[in-house]
């Protein structure tokens, strides 16, 4: 067999055990053509190029490609490909602090070694779609990792936070997950000094510091779920409550997750439940969504509604 025939087969190897976790000699076999015998050559040849590939011995063992001390090269199919690509592009943009840069070195890569027919796909992607980015909050790519593993290795954190007000104090939290809107990033972790779940706004937290206190996790609210409540309700002095004629998909189509939270109703209505510190001001994005509306509560926005519904009147028949 050629050189360039082993060279093909040991990157097609070396794209399997990229693929997924972990493969059987057999496997590994039926799916390059080869027999085992030739299966543990080709390993032995990337092993000797610096690929950590691990075999596990027995009955369920297999071949697994590890961590090494860099990075070895990514083979990509074509879908994979572009996908990276379109995703790159989508960061350049993004809320991480120096991911943006990050990415457009990692694009113009990528775009080098691509084939001619796979870039002009991804450039008819991007030539075809815009991205409207919102006024977000950019957060520190270190603070991220810092949390990531703080979750992952289920250790506490250290922090100060400054509060609504501006004030700073210092807490000690166990982190559970990152809940990331498409303005700000949010921690959901059991506050060690409130002895309760809280949400925290990354971009209030400073001088975050893993400890080496390991905690043993806890039954949790749903990280999402939660931080939603959190974020549209918890805050704010007043919670609105209201039915709106239209279904919960209508509803969310206009109505963020980190705005509001729509609730499933009978006979094609739904609940919107969004919080304010000013009920003339939901009464206002209430209308606005176009929707046959009941309010539920608060009472002061009954009153908003009623005083908005008593000045647009007035502006319909002044000067007539």
């Amino acid at each position: 067999m050629s050189v360039e025939a082993t060279t093909e087969r040991v990157l097609r190897l070396l794209a399997l055990l990229q693929r997924r976790p972990s493969w059987t000699a057999a496997e590994l076999a039926a799916e390059l053509g080869v027999t085992d015998r030739c299966v543990r050559r080709d390993v032995e040849r990337l092993r000797a190029v610096g690929y950590p590939v691990h075999a596990t011995a027995g009955v369920g063992g297999g071949y697994q490609l590890g961590a090494g001390t860099r990075l070895p090269p990514l083979l990509l199919d074509d879908e994979e490909a572009i996908a990276t690509a379109v995703s790159l592009r989508l960061a350049t943009g993004g809320t991480i602090a120096g991911a943006g840069e990050a990415a457009l070195r990692v694009l113009a890569k990528l775009d080098q070694v691509m084939p001619p027919r796979l870039r002009a796909e991804v450039r008819a992607v991007h030539g075809a779609t815009e991205t409207l980015v919102g006024a977000g909050v950019e957060i520190d790519a270190e603070l991220l990792v810092t949390l990531a593993r703080a979750c992952r290795d289920a250790v506490r954190v250290r922090f100060r936070y400054a509060g609504r007000r501006g004030a700073e104090a210092e807490r000690t939290a166990e982190p559970v997950r990152m809940v990331a809107t498409n303005r700000r990033w949010y921690l959901m972790a059991w506050d060690v000094d409130r002895d309760d779940w809280r949400t925290f706004r990354l971009d209030r937290m400073h001088e975050v510091v893993a400890t080496t206190w390991r905690f043993r996790p806890r039954q949790h609210p749903d990280p999402v779920a939660y931080v939603q409540r959190s974020v549209t309700a918890a805050p704010y002095r007043y919670l609105a409550r209201v039915r709106l004629h239209a279904t919960a998909e209508e509803v969310r189509d206009l109505v963020p997750p980190q705005i509001g939270r729509v609730e499933e109703d009978r006979d094609g209505w739904c609940v919107l439940v969004a919080g304010g510190d000013d009920p003339d001001g939901l009464a206002v994005h209430v209308a606005r969504l176009g929707f046959e509306a009941e309010i539920l509560e608060p009472p002061e926005l009954r009153a908003a509604a009623a005083r908005l519904a008593e000045r647009v009147a007035a502006m319909a028949t002044r000067g007539g």
